[in-house]
């Protein structure tokens, strides 16, 4: 079992910055896959950048040249950058785990296939 505490969030103006932070209970360092998920209000939850074991990382067109996700294996922490952040990007943002994905493509993994969930941390992006 791995808990997953996700802190950074908060309110900006639309072109700014903000930095998530996920803090594991202990080494991920085996997960397959790593990432970073958000849902709006009414919603679905929707991957945006994925990490695996090898360090690789992919990203939704959406926030791709925008977001990137990271980990320090030394802190267990898994981090995601956000810069020039839109209205649309406001959401409430979870880190994910997932230790034995059905698939090759992460990015495409449905929230279904990741078995550890943060509690979500809120980002709202002012116009």
């Amino acid at each position: 079992q791995v808990q997953l505490a996700e802190s950074g969030g908060g309110s900006v103006r639309a072109g700014g910055s903000l930095k998530l932070a996920c803090t594991a209970s202990r080494s991920t360092t085996i997960s397959k896959c790593m990432a970073w998920f958000r849902q709006a209000p009414g919603g679905g939850r929707e991957a945006v950048a994925v990490l695996d074991m090898d360090g690789s990382t992919n990203y939704a067109d959406s926030v791709k040249g925008r977001f990137t996700i990271s980990k320090d294996n030394t802190k267990n922490t898994l981090t995601l950058q956000m810069n020039a952040l839109k209205p649309e990007d406001s959401a409430m943002y979870y880190c994910a785990a997932d230790y034995a994905p059905t698939s090759d493509d992460l990015l495409s993994l449905p929230a279904i296939d990741f078995g550890y969930w943060g509690q979500g941390t809120q980002v709202t992006v002012s116009s």
